[in-house]
């Protein structure tokens, strides 16, 4: 059974730092490319940060560059979210993706809250 559990999240102030995890299981999770999704209330899910099997190569959109780190352990099946100087628009429910080919497994979501 293919399982994505994210964690970590939570309410923050703004300038704070929150680190999400992801971790894997019921796929060979080294051979899939992983990514983070958040979606806004009120907007469309969007793409966050992407990080190829190997961990070498990494994309994050604009809007978080500079901020935010994806990584992962392929040795515990994670993936990870480093989320630094956070902003109130940084709000929403952040989700784990794994991709390889016409496959697409998707967790449950964490929320983050980023308010004073």
């Amino acid at each position: 059974q293919v399982q994505l559990v994210e964690s970590g999240g939570g309410l923050v102030q703004p300038g704070g730092s929150l680190r999400l995890s992801c971790a894997a299981s019921g796929f060979a999770f080294n051979i899939y490319t992983m990514n983070w999704y958040r979606q806004a209330p009120g907007k469309e899910r969007e793409l966050v940060a992407s990080i190829t099997t190997s961990g070498i190569t990494t994309n994050y959109a604009d809007s978080v560059k500079g901020r935010f780190t994806i990584s992962r352990d392929n040795t515990k099946n994670t993936v990870y979210l480093q989320m630094n100087s956070l902003k109130p628009h940084d709000t929403g429910v952040y989700y784990c993706n794994g991709v390889r080919q016409i496959r697409s497994y998707w967790g449950q979501g964490t929320k983050v809250t980023v308010s004073s």
